[in-house]
């Protein structure tokens, strides 16, 4: 992923809780820490595709947002979005 340039590049479409001194509270960190995880399961799926959507994010870094699709083509922003572990 990091052919995008420099950085890991994110899940363009999607929100999700803020880890380390970035959350509001613990139950935000304990929430982005079960999110981390799922799509660090996702992400290790043979055959993902990963396109740069043309956009990066708002940060001072500028990472690059991408969409990620499974061989099926399901895309993993959807499929975490349906799974609660993000919000649009």
């Amino acid at each position: 992923m990091r052919l995008l340039g420099e950085g890991v590049p994110l899940v363009s479409g999607i929100d999700t809780p803020e880890i380390g001194s970035h959350a509001k509270c613990l139950k935000e960190r304990k929430l982005a820490l079960i999110a981390k995880g799922r799509l660090k399961e996702l992400l290790a799926e043979w055959g993902l595709r990963v396109v740069f959507s043309g956009s990066v994010d708002r940060t001072q870094s500028h990472r690059p947002l991408a969409n990620i699709y499974r061989t099926n083509s399901d895309e993993i922003r959807k499929k975490l979005l349906r799974e609660g572990f993000a919000r649009s």
